[in-house]
């Protein structure tokens, strides 16, 4: 392994996998702590050379296509605010338009919703809160409950993807987040092709996917958490299993 922000795990498989993991690095964000060993245990029960790099969003900013044009796959992590938010939504963007494997987990998530709104929707003053405490369209807004370090169950749509990846409709997922998308301007998402597949107890947005893409999954919960304890995480095997096919 070269350092913290290149890393890879080679067997003697085959397929490949170059990911860039968009985000700003840092050791005190457990998320960023559990990346790495989710992706070595997706390499190790495959046998699959993976390799991936940190992106800080700053590096991205008016130059995302060129960057990532070497990569098999972008996950943007949790980690907001970003130093670069504009860095962060041009990675989602060349991601979406190219069709490249995307996963999208907490910040990553929020962003990507962002991203779609904006760029998709024309919704062009839609804004984070975190970023825009004052915004006047804040599609992303503070949760009504923290989900800091939190479990909580998910209850998934039984014919989305994600279902599919889990097998089955009720899961449990862990969270390190104060924002996600406002259940008030949920509407102008709908009938898009940004759906829903998961939601919490109180029916409030968890996880979305895009249909028509080989894999583009948001969540804004952290499913990487589950290799902290020994566990592959189904999200992170199958977004890397697309990223080689």
């Amino acid at each position: 392994m070269a350092s913290r922000f290149s890393e890879e795990f080679v067997y003697s498989g085959m397929r490949n996998a170059r990911i860039a993991l968009v985000g700003d690095y840092s050791a005190s964000v457990l998320a960023h702590l559990a990346i790495p060993k989710a992706l070595g245990l997706v390499a190790q029960n495959h046998g699959w050379n993976v390799q991936w790099d940190w992106k800080p969003t700053a590096s991205l900013y008016g130059a995302a296509s060129h960057t990532l044009s070497a990569y098999q796959a972008v996950w943007c992590v949790p980690g907001s605010p970003y130093a670069s938010e504009d860095g962060a939504l041009r990675a989602i963007q060349y991601a979406r338009e190219n069709d490249i494997p995307f996963l999208g987990t907490c910040g990553g998530c929020q962003h990507a919703i962002l991203e779609y709104a904006r760029n998709v929707l024309g919704l062009a003053n839609v804004q984070h809160a975190e970023s825009n405490p004052s915004a006047a369209l804040p599609l992303i807004s503070a949760l009504s409950c923290s989900l800091v370090d939190a479990k909580a169950i998910i209850n998934l749509d039984s014919k989305s993807r994600l279902y599919g990846i889990y097998g089955k409709e009720k899961i449990e997922e862990g969270y390190h987040c104060r924002y996600g998308l406002n259940p008030k301007l949920e509407h102008l998402l709908r009938n898009s092709e940004l759906k829903t597949c998961g939601r919490d107890m109180n029916g409030e947005v968890r996880a979305m996917e895009l249909s028509g893409k080989r894999f583009y999954v948001l969540t804004q919960f952290q499913p990487e958490r589950a290799a902290l304890e020994g566990r592959t995480p189904e999200v992170v095997d199958a977004f890397v299993s697309a990223s080689v096919e």
